[in-house]
């Protein structure tokens, strides 16, 4: 389903009002839920907005879709954004799995968290999920050595750790086996580039990691967009 918009403003407020009704489906059926929420600038006003809706934030999870291996503190950390826009105000009180643990290395984390995230609410209520001008989403780059894997919706493992030539990190991502164990996914972009982009993944397997999560067929994407 589309969602287009003439300003970042109303797409990203009516983002978060989609993940705010997933979840209380989810909370309106179960004791606990959880949500799956990205990185990076495009997600801000969202999860700021997402964290005045007044939920029982208590019983929420709150997971990351893909993480850089630095530490919270790190200003290139996705926790550290996370903290600071959504787990504030009514949100303050959800539960957040984070991803990097500096008392391990980055393989034996992805085993460990791969049984963390199995102790959570499943599946996840919604994915908040964005997308690069290079069609990556999470941390599933084109260039991965392990991208086949990271794509396989039935791959048994729910996380992977991943190089890329377009981080100076290495990376602990979701896999699209564990993305798409969601109730719905909302793909939030901006810019008419990107727009270009997911017009070109969602026609076919054409070399975008994103055309794999628009083309799985289990859990429905929400598609939100504004220039």
């Amino acid at each position: 389903m589309e969602h287009f918009f003439d300003s970042r403003e109303a797409v990203s407020i009516a983002a978060a009002d989609c993940l705010a009704a997933a979840l209380q489906r989810r909370l309106d059926v179960q004791d606990k839920a959880s949500l799956v929420v990205s990185g990076g600038s495009t997600p801000e006003r969202c999860l700021d907005a997402l964290s005045d809706m007044p939920l029982e934030w208590q019983r929420v999870h709150v997971l990351l879709s893909d993480e850089r291996w630095v530490a919270s503190d790190d200003p290139d950390s996705n926790e550290a954004m996370i903290r600071k826009t959504l787990l504030k105000n009514h949100a303050a009180h959800a539960q957040l799995l984070p991803m990097y643990d500096g008392s391990t290395d980055i393989a034996t984390r992805c085993e460990s968290l791969d049984k963390e995230i199995r102790a959570v609410p499943f599946p996840f209520a919604s994915a908040l999920i964005g997308m690069g001008e290079d069609g990556h989403f999470a941390s599933l780059f084109a260039d991965i050595e392990n991208l086949k894997t990271g794509l396989d919706v039935d791959y048994a493992g729910l996380c992977l750790p991943v190089t890329t030539a377009a981080s100076p990190h290495a990376r602990l991502s979701l896999t699209l086996a564990a993305i798409s164990r969601s109730d719905e996914v909302v793909l939030l972009i901006f810019g008419d580039t990107k727009r270009d982009v997911y017009e070109r993944a969602k026609l076919a397997k054409n070399g975008f990691p994103v055309s794999r999560l628009l083309l799985q067929k289990r859990a429905p994407v929400h598609v939100f967009w504004a220039p």
